[in-house]
């Protein structure tokens, strides 16, 4: 399960430590793509093919948004001898990710945000927000 969050910063090129309590449940191979609120959502294997699988079961006049938006950008991910992504630019850019970031983790998948772009996310969330959540649920 992929859970807490990280504070690493990135490097000109586009490098970054992936953590490693996440490097355990990732792998060394996952995806990278697009995710909601302007950060991105990091993928294991199982998962990129569960949300693969979900996308493709829809009719396409209902999927084909959602194919191009995780699909158009997604990048695979391999973690080098120094336990190091490279995230692609054009993903760094969706994402503003300059050099302090953080990565999350949201139990089935990690995400990663701008360090300050996190801590803005944050201070919007109130109780109320979560109550309002939490009956959804029923908890």
């Amino acid at each position: 399960m992929l859970i807490g969050q990280y504070q690493h910063t990135i490097d000109a090129k586009g490098r970054v430590i992936v953590p490693v309590k996440f490097r355990e449940d990732l792998g060394d191979h996952f995806y990278i793509t697009k995710g909601l609120d302007a950060c991105l959502f990091v993928l294991s294997e199982n998962e990129w093919d569960h949300l693969s699988q979900k996308i493709h079961s829809m009719p396409i006049s209902k999927s084909r948004s959602l194919q191009r938006f995780f699909f158009s950008g997604a990048a695979e991910a391999e973690v080098d001898k120094q336990g190091r992504i490279l995230i692609p630019k054009q993903l760094r850019d969706y994402a503003n990710l300059e050099k302090e970031i953080v990565f999350v983790g949201t139990s089935s998948r990690a995400e990663i945000w701008d360090s300050a772009r996190w801590e803005l996310f944050n201070n919007q969330l109130n109780e109320e927000n979560i109550e309002e959540a939490m009956d959804l649920l029923g908890i």
